[in-house]
């Protein structure tokens, strides 16, 4: 045997321990399902968490106080000294002048006051609607946050189960490119072989190796991203199942009224309309009267040491009354205003059309693309099927020498492509299902009761 012989054989021994060394690996992983992937997501996704934060302070700011509805109450108290150097002459001569130095005055103020609006044109009624909206839109982001997460979280899964199939198709080539390595170098032994189709056999086998490494590594990287989208350590190892399932029974029908009726996006534009519509009442409630209660309650105290006037006195004093507020004119500011609302009022209803016509757009697309790909999957399965048959009798034909090498590989390329364009067209179909359940914000729902 040769030198170049001899180190072909310890190549395939390393190939052969590294690729046994990732069998192992692959071997000792913890099953994931796409249930637990989406349960994961849903408790640590910081997205979602995020969303959920913003939802608890929308429901703080929703209170009749920050409406207008209850009163306001304030305190205050205030203790003020001085100490005065006084000169003083009298028109009475009977009263000498008066020339003293360090005389310490003190007096305090403390006291309530309320002040509670009882009319400002509805607008606290309307500000209470307002804050029930912006409520509700908080909680459509939060749905939107959780479903685009499902999706992802589904997208990034069926995207593991595709790079597995195409690391196990790469497995199979690399098995049979290793059966023609030593079936060549079995002919070249007993010299019935050539040493070209040997090296060769070798080259194959090598280039087989490289692309099926790559591809594992493929594969890692995409378990990274579905770790990353569950927000917890990228490097957990797991495993997936290796076959994608593809709804066929989906009624694009139902699906699209669906979209019309619970779509959030769809659900948050007319929220996001309800608003603007909101504010322009209230900036039209505030040209009516306000109409206030007053009320109050003063303690004042006085301690004089100046020699004249009122030496010591306390004060007690209530207060109470309405008061009636009017804007008469402010430069046609608040017409300004009234105006500008009603024109962002009809953006946002054009707002509402516009992500109405895109979110049918998007459905259509999707739809087809799901149809298209379950009649290219019904296809590629027969050429599949048909291609594994090819290759067996290839290489049956290559043993017994009735088929040269490169037409034994040619066949085998052939698998390749075929089952690579068969697993491309499942995960297509999977893709355009979720985007459909997704649109039609079912995803959550379906996805966890029927996968």
């Amino acid at each position: 045997m040769t030198t170049q012989i001899r180190r072909k054989v310890t190549s395939f021994a390393t190939i052969t321990l590294l690729l046994s060394l990732i069998a192992a690996t692959t071997h000792a992983q913890e099953p994931l399902t796409l249930q637990q992937a989406i349960s994961i997501a849903l408790e640590k996704n910081y997205s979602i968490r995020i969303a959920e934060k913003r939802i608890e302070i929308a429901k703080n700011e929703n209170t009749y106080g920050n409406a207008g509805f209850l009163p306001t109450i304030t305190a205050a108290a205030q203790k003020n000294y001085t100490s005065s150097h006084l000169r003083q002459d009298f028109f009475n001569a009977l009263q000498a002048p008066l020339d003293r130095s360090g005389v310490n005055n003190n007096n305090s103020n403390s006291g309530i006051a309320m002040n509670w609006t009882i009319f400002n044109g509805l607008g606290m009624f309307i500000s209470q609607d307002r804050l029930r909206e912006l409520e509700a839109a908080g909680r459509t982001n939060a749905k939107i946050t959780i479903e685009n997460t499902v999706a992802q979280v589904s997208t990034a899964y069926y995207e593991i189960i595709r790079q597995y199939q195409r690391v196990r198709a790469l497995r199979n080539a690399l098995d049979i490119s290793k059966d023609r390595l030593e079936l060549s170098k079995a002919f070249y032994d007993v010299g019935n072989g050539s040493k070209v189709d040997y090296i060769n056999a070798q080259v194959d086998y090598n280039g087989d190796t490289a692309a099926y490494i790559a591809q594992e590594q493929v594969l890692q990287n995409a378990k990274i991203d579905l770790n990353s989208l569950l927000s917890r350590d990228p490097d957990i190892a797991f495993t997936v199942p290796d076959t994608i399932i593809t709804r066929r029974d989906i009624q694009p029908d139902e699906l699209r009224q669906s979209l019309m009726a619970q779509n959030p996006n769809l659900v948050l534009a007319a929220q996001q309309r309800r608003i603007a519509e909101l504010d322009v009442k209230a900036l039209s409630a505030q040209q009516y009267p306000q109409v206030d209660l007053l009320g109050g309650f003063n303690y004042n105290t006085t301690n004089n040491q100046a020699g004249f006037g009122v030496r010591r006195a306390r004060n007690d004093v209530w207060s109470y009354g309405a008061r009636v507020s009017v804007n008469i004119f402010d430069g046609l500011n608040q017409r300004r205003r009234i105006q500008n609302a009603r024109i962002n009022a009809l953006i946002f209803e054009d707002q509402e059309a516009d992500v109405r016509n895109q979110l049918m757009a998007l459905f259509d697309r999707a739809y087809l693309t799901y149809r298209n790909s379950l009649q290219l999957v019904t296809i590629e399965e027969a050429n599949f099927k048909i291609a594994r048959q090819n290759v067996d009798i290839a290489f049956e034909r290559y043993r017994v020498g009735n088929a040269t090498a490169y037409e034994f590989r040619e066949v085998q390329r052939n698998t390749v492509a075929a089952e690579t364009r068969l697993i491309e067209a499942e995960y297509s179909a999977k893709l355009a299902e979720v985007e459909l359940l997704r649109l039609s914000s079912k995803i959550l729902e379906e996805t966890v009761i029927r996968q």
